[in-house]
């Protein structure tokens, strides 16, 4: 049985302590100034991680039978607003649309982390789109938002370019991909909260048929809290996303913490977290019970604690895991059930 990938947070051995015993203590004294030093640090190790697991994935995703155009630009920002997007040979009917949103704790990450995946859900008849977005410290919030929501926008203005059904459209995400997935439904479906945020949603809400939400993050109000190496690493990586060491003062806190502005409608969801993540209880399943006590139509996949082997955060894309594939199959059924 393959072992399972332990969350960044959760692995002392190859994340922030290894970082910082080869860099001494500069690292943390610079660290109490910027965020830069230790942001770029545990962007390093991420960036690492993420060429593994690619490589986990690669082998389950097709190598022909797709159309595919890469690297289409949607804004002026260069390869930060830019996207693939993927579609079955064979036709040239709109198709559904699952937008695909990367993770990696806001400052890291780009769409080709998530390419064999979103290339075997286009395998199963859908169009599939991974976005890149500018990450922190590079840019601060809401940028990521904004920039993501531009390219709905521009999907929407040319779906006949890309088979894509422009109403039928999932927004799908892993981890901080989740947590801008629910923003962006949240935007779409909640026009006090857009009020709020300063956004005019590109997506009208009878667009958005559903969300699918992995490993995410929807509410930090805990994280200012949280123990340890995992505790410290969030706080870096949101006072690089939002843009103050005060971070918890600022709106983007409160707007980035999607759980308080869902409303009853917010769109049927797909929502899942490892039983080895402790964003799972922590984020993940608090906010479908929220979705739940609302109305929402929420599918839910999670394990019991006592489940083997511990999954861990982002798990669904180690696919030689038994239930990383009995995930992507559930979000397979999922989407044809919409």
């Amino acid at each position: 049985m393959t072992r399972a990938h332990r969350p960044w947070y959760r692995r002392p051995s190859r994340v922030i302590p290894t970082v910082l015993l080869a860099s001494g203590a500069v690292v943390a004294i610079v660290s109490v100034l910027s965020p830069w030093p230790a942001a770029l640090l545990i962007r390093a190790v991420f960036q690492q991680d993420a060429v593994k697991t690619v490589a986990e994935m690669e082998p389950y995703a097709p190598t022909s039978g797709l159309v595919e155009t890469l690297d289409v630009p949607y804004g002026d920002a260069g390869s930060d607003t830019s996207f693939d997007v993927f579609s079955p040979e064979g036709g040239d009917d709109p198709l559904t649309t699952v937008v695909w949103i990367h993770g990696g704790a806001w400052i890291s990450g780009s769409k080709e982390n998530v390419r064999p995946y979103v290339r075997m859900l286009a395998a199963e008849g859908f169009t599939t789109v991974a976005l890149n977005y500018t990450v922190a410290p590079e840019a601060a919030y809401p940028t990521a938002v904004t920039q993501l929501n531009d390219a709905l926008a521009y999907l929407l203005a040319h779906a006949a370019e890309y088979r894509i059904d422009p109403d039928r459209i999932v927004i799908a995400g892993d981890s901080a991909g989740a947590n801008l997935t629910s923003e962006l439904a949240a935007l779409t479906t909640n026009p006090a909260f857009a009020s709020e945020v300063g956004i005019t949603p590109a997506l009208a809400a009878d667009q958005l048929l559903a969300v699918i939400l992995n490993c995410g993050i929807y509410d930090v109000s805990e994280i200012p809290n949280a123990p340890g190496i995992g505790g410290w690493g969030f706080r870096i990586a949101l006072w690089s996303y939002l843009g103050s060491r005060d971070w918890e003062d600022s709106p983007g806190d409160h707007q980035m913490s999607t759980i308080e502005s869902v409303t009853a409608e917010f769109p049927t969801t797909w929502i899942s977290g490892g039983n080895g993540d402790p964003l799972t209880p922590a984020q993940s399943q608090p906010l479908a019970a929220k979705l739940q006590s609302l109305g929402v139509d929420v599918e839910t996949v999670f394990y019991p604690d006592d489940h083997e082997p511990k999954l861990p955060h982002e798990y669904q894309f180690h696919l030689d895991l038994e239930d990383a594939r009995a995930a992507y199959d559930s979000t397979v059924a999922f989407l044809k059930g919409l």
